[in-house]
């Protein structure tokens, strides 16, 4: 105990100087600076350091595009425009609500058989199940159903070449059998 009290005279003592050494002096005017004004003062009458030059602008070659005769590349100019020939889809048709949604969306669930011709019983999306027969489209890439069996839906899709065209593409729908 006596350890503790001895020490906190001389921690006091230490702690008031410290204080002290960092307080500003109050005697002295906000302007009473003569070291920073002398040392402001050279800094000002010392010359500005010279500027880089600027870099030299490089010369280019200029290029005169001379290809003014030959086709375009981005121009339609490789597609077919002869709307007469080749296979397109049908513009005029009235669309029907099973073209709306994706063809890998739906699922064939049953058939059913109405005498003279087999229905299919496909589920879409929207949780309805439609009846499907040959003639019917189904999907979103003009697919004709072509026939109906059993446990399949065969339908025949119309499908962008790439190049202005269209291709066909044979498509199907199974049972499902779960």
């Amino acid at each position: 105990m006596a350890i503790i009290l001895e020490g906190r005279p001389l921690l006091l003592g230490v702690i008031v100087l410290l204080v002290a050494g960092c307080g500003r002096d109050i005697t002295s005017e906000p302007g009473d600076a003569p070291n920073l004004e002398v040392w402001i003062d050279e800094v000002r009458q010392r010359p500005a350091p010279p500027l880089e030059p600027l870099p030299v602008m490089q010369q280019f070659e200029t290029f005169e595009y001379s290809a003014q005769g030959i086709r375009d590349p981005f121009s339609n100019a490789f597609t077919d425009t002869d709307s007469g020939s080749g296979l397109r889809p049908d513009s005029n048709r009235r669309k029907e609500i099973t073209e709306q949604f994706p063809l890998d969306s739906m699922a064939m669930v049953g058939t059913m058989n109405t005498g003279a011709r087999m229905l299919g019983l496909v589920l879409a999306p929207d949780k309805v199940t439609y009846r499907i027969a040959p003639g019917n489209y189904l999907g979103q890439n003009d697919g004709r159903v072509t026939s109906v069996t059993d446990n399949r839906i065969e339908l025949v899709e119309l499908v962008p070449d790439g190049a202005g065209g269209w291709l066909e593409r044979p498509a199907s729908l199974a049972l499902n059998e779960n």
